[in-house]
């Protein structure tokens, strides 16, 4: 995991769709810690809350994607 994270902050700053879809996964997070913060989820906040879990979810299979794609080309070199 922590070689991922090392090829993410490497390519990031090149590479915009990546540095998008990190930035988003992050702010998804961000939102997810403030409804874990609250006592009490309305239905509404619940399924919300359920929404930004899957959103984040799927862009985190796009990053590990692309990730995947960088750790194949550094292992070519």
């Amino acid at each position: 995991m922590d070689k991922d994270k090392e090829l993410i902050a490497k390519y990031a700053a090149q590479d915009e769709e990546l540095r998008k879809l990190v930035e988003e996964h992050r702010a998804l997070d961000q939102q997810l810690e403030e409804f874990h913060r609250r006592p009490y989820l309305t239905s509404e906040e619940e399924v919300e809350k359920k929404k930004i879990q899957v959103r984040k979810l799927a862009l985190k299979d796009q990053i590990m994607a692309i990730v995947e794609k960088y750790r194949k080309m550094e292992e070519g070199k």
